[in-house]
């Protein structure tokens, strides 16, 4: 698994495309190589409420976190996480033309302990191979 996760100020609706968006990160996870199909899900969480910097109503910012399953290194993660940040910072590179916009990016290791699954899509994508 990865699951991407961003939040964003409600004022970037008119300027984000945020399928194309979703899209462009989903992408960018299966091409580390790292993560399987079945297992990417990219979500866009729109905060309505928010007070950035010097709370200028035109600040706005995009905070996208990574939480992956434990157990891959820490070279790997780093790699996978540089090849997303670039395709972020690609796809809004044009949001840092005025000096409103803030982006961030973090990975969080998930603790097998207490996460729960089951997914039905794996089995399909799987047969889907053979």
């Amino acid at each position: 698994m990865p699951h991407l996760s961003y939040e964003y100020s409600a004022n970037l609706d008119p300027v984000i495309d945020h399928n194309a968006l979703c899209v462009a990160l989903h992408s960018a996870a299966l091409e580390t190589g790292l993560f399987e199909l079945g297992g990417v899900r990219v979500r866009s969480h729109k905060c309505k409420f928010y007070a950035v910097a010097d709370l200028l109503p035109q600040n706005g910012f995009v905070h996208l976190t990574i939480s992956v399953g434990a157990g891959r290194p820490a070279d790997a993660k780093k790699s996978a996480g540089d090849h997303i940040w670039a395709a972020l910072v690609d796809f809004l590179g044009s949001q840092f033309e005025t000096p409103h916009f803030a982006l961030s990016m973090e990975i969080r290791e998930i603790d097998p302990d207490f996460s729960w699954k089951q997914n039905a899509i794996h089995p399909r994508i799987h047969a889907q191979k053979t």
